[in-house]
């Protein structure tokens, strides 16, 4: 009896965590964007009116964050699924130094346009209490989509919510 409880625990948990990673999109607690402010890898600062025209999804993360992790081969597919359609998608780093964040891309392969988030205050104005967070912004910066934790970017809904975001 012990053992049956055990293991239907142990399927509800697997069950939820897959639920969780394939979590669809949830509205936006707020339509207008907060200020995003941040350098890209050259210094530059980068402001989130420059990409008008174009569907964005913002995502805060860490090298140190699993969950982000798992999620970034999939951002980079819906980016490559996307391309060539005013579509981008940036992920800001959480606090960590250039040095630490290019080791861990050229480790892992990963290609994504990565924002540096060095004080935080970005993160604070999006409400990124929970890594990772993700916004998706309409081609006229109003915040349509959040989610909060993994996610999995080419599930179809979410693929097709954004699809229907472009112009």
């Amino acid at each position: 009896m012990l053992f049956a409880a055990l293991a239907l625990g142990l399927v509800l948990a697997a069950g939820a965590q897959a639920a969780e990673v394939s979590k669809s999109l949830s509205p936006a607690k707020f339509s207008r964007a907060p200020d995003l402010s941040v350098r890209d890898s050259k210094g530059e600062v980068r402001r989130l009116d420059a990409y008008r025209g174009q569907a964005v999804v913002l995502n805060f993360w860490a090298t140190w964050c699993e969950p982000c992790l798992a999620e970034m081969p999939s951002l980079e597919d819906l980016e490559r699924r996307l391309s060539g359609k005013p579509f981008k998608v940036l992920a800001v780093n959480f606090a960590e130094s250039e040095e630490r964040v290019k080791a861990f891309l050229e480790n892992y392969g990963i290609k994504l346009e990565v924002l540096y988030d060095k004080d935080m205050g970005a993160a604070r104005r999006w409400s990124a209490r929970i890594l990772p967070a993700s916004f998706v912004i309409d081609p006229q910066g109003r915040v349509r989509y959040s989610v909060l934790g993994e996610a999995d970017w080419t599930a179809p809904g979410i693929v097709t919510a954004i699809e229907k975001l472009l112009p």
